[in-house]
């Protein structure tokens, strides 16, 4: 009974340890500079990232440090519905509702131009797509069934996602005086670029209130597109499921035996399994932290939950938060990127370059904010 609490505990800790240490760190900035120029948020990030890469966490930290890092980021989103009203929805106006969607399709079809152009295998291709153009993890994992994805293309791509999106984290609000946004602009340019719904708390609450408001809810918009693009890919690559792809100069991403040889690879490592094509459910294309945060958002419109426990579960969703942000550094490898190769490397990025300066043509098109 106790036992999966317990296997937890050691990776917990060690979150909890980082985010105390960033937390120490900001204090001491605030005493010696006066103002927090780098808040706890991103220090956790940036301590857990440097601990990582100095020290690998074994076996018995991992599944601590996967629980933070997902599940108590869910739980953190979930709680920031109550900071969320139906006006600030409303506020956005719908032709930045039909903008969004607009953002996606047009992101996906780039992106996928992109890494064809650079020489990427197209199930590969088709996840570095969708994962920068709607929701990182999330688009990549509901994408590859679909796709017949194998297993390195899905591994590559992820942790291509994992490493950008803390890069994102982190130069995104360098943006602000550059391109001289408002709140309400920068919450908008980190809802349609940030990968996750998570990150999109790291991105914007350094910034302020107003610009987590409004990015988390262009994001949660955007996740929502989800559902539909894996329905059409589901009709549009019907004949992919069943095919291999062309064998790829990239390791590590989209490779295949020739037909004839024995399963297996000179390294000896057998070929990955790739995933299984089938029908998605409901909870893989709307996430049930997505469906709790609306359902507090809900509650907060309707004025049924109290202002003190407002002000209670922003709190908790701060620590929450900063406790998985050090868990998201935690499991990320920088060296990840310098072995995936210079193709991988530029298709991903051009294409987060590419969804950056639509989103921007886009906030000054409407004039938003």
């Amino acid at each position: 009974m106790f036992s999966r609490p317990l296997r937890l505990l050691p990776g917990i800790l060690l979150c909890v340890f980082v985010t105390g240490l960033a937390t120490l760190l900001q204090i001491l900035e605030v005493q010696v500079a006066g103002e927090p120029y780098l808040e706890a948020l991103v220090l956790a990030i940036l301590l857990g990232v440097l601990l990582r890469a100095a020290w690998l966490p074994g076996p018995r930290w991992e599944p601590g440090i996967r629980f933070s890092a997902k599940i108590l980021l869910e739980i953190a989103v979930v709680l920031l519905g109550a900071s969320v009203s139906a006006a600030t929805v409303l506020s956005l106006g719908p032709a930045l509702l039909f903008g969004i969607a607009a953002i996606v399709a047009i992101a996906i079809v780039a992106s996928y131009g992109i890494c064809r152009l650079l020489g990427l295998p197209v199930r590969m291709a088709i996840l570095v797509a969708c994962g920068n153009s709607i929701c990182g993890n999330s688009a990549i994992a509901a994408v590859a069934p679909v796709i017949g994805a194998d297993a390195d293309d899905i591994a590559s791509s992820i942790a291509f996602t994992a490493v950008l999106g803390v890069a994102v984290v982190f130069g995104l609000p360098l943006l602000v005086p550059v391109l001289n946004l408002s709140l309400t602009q920068y919450g908008v340019l980190a809802g349609l670029t940030v990968y996750a719904v998570p990150q999109v708390l790291a991105a914007t609450l350094p910034i302020g209130a107003l610009s987590n408001q409004v990015g988390t809810v262009v994001k949660l918009v955007r996740v929502l597109m989800l559902g539909p693009v894996v329905f059409g890919l589901s009709l549009l690559t019907g004949r992919l499921r069943g095919e291999p792809d062309a064998m790829s100069p990239i390791p590590g991403a989209g490779e295949r035996l020739p037909p004839g040889l024995p399963p297996g690879r000179p390294s000896g490592r057998p070929l990955p399994a790739r995933a299984l094509p089938g029908r998605l459910g409901l909870h893989e294309l709307v996430p049930w932290f997505i469906v709790g945060f609306l359902i507090l958002a809900a509650l907060r419109s309707l004025g049924l939950i109290p202002h003190a426990l407002q002000v209670a579960m922003a709190t908790t969703a701060g620590i929450l938060t900063t406790i998985s942000m050090a868990a998201l550094g935690l499991g990320v490898d920088v060296r990840v990127v310098a072995r995936a190769g210079a193709r991988v490397t530029a298709a991903v990025c051009l294409s987060l370059l590419v969804l950056g300066i639509i989103s921007f043509a886009l906030i000054r098109f409407l004039s938003v904010g």
